[in-house]
């Protein structure tokens, strides 16, 4: 099972730390993942900027990034982030889980998918988790078979290398 870790605090986010997010964030987007950049391939500058926020301030009930490690390799990444409106501010989001493609079919994102309402429920004291997934990844069956459902679609949500059309 992988070691996790949560990050509240950017000055306890190590170089090597950002380092391995980045790697990892390429290595996604190039194995045809949905990391956040839709045409690869993608470079250190594409990525470095996207990786230097995932690290930046982050409150202990507003905002953390979650790794997965195994050793001392991150295996897999995601994060929390507090709905901004007061009227649902008892509800976070889960936005770009991601696993590194080498470590596929080993239980990391799982791992971190189960831990998410026990980390949102024991340590924030919020009530519901949303968990914001590209359309067409295969993320559906993922999140299913860990005792998800789906409870709506954007509707100006649209594929990112097609403007204007429904994914």
């Amino acid at each position: 099972m992988p070691e996790l870790a949560q990050i509240t605090d950017a000055r306890k986010a190590t170089p090597e730390l950002r380092r391995q997010l980045i790697d990892c964030r390429i290595a996604v987007t190039h194995s045809g993942g949905a990391a956040g950049f839709p045409f690869p391939p993608v470079q250190d500058d594409d990525v470095a900027p996207a990786a230097d926020k995932l690290l930046g301030p982050h409150h202990p009930q507003h905002s953390r990034l979650i790794t997965a490690r195994f050793d001392d390799a991150l295996a897999a990444w995601v994060v929390l982030n507090r709905d901004p409106y007061q009227l649902v501010g008892h509800c976070r989001t889960v936005n770009h889980l991601q696993t590194h493609p080498e470590f596929h079919g080993r239980g990391v994102g799982s791992a971190l998918t189960r831990q998410l309402p026990k980390i949102a429920r024991d340590e924030i004291e919020l009530e519901q988790l949303h968990l914001a997934a590209r359309q067409g990844e295969g993320l559906e069956d993922f999140y299913s078979r860990l005792g998800r459902r789906e409870v709506g679609r954007s509707p100006c949500a649209s594929h990112p290398t097609t403007p204007g059309t429904r994914s």
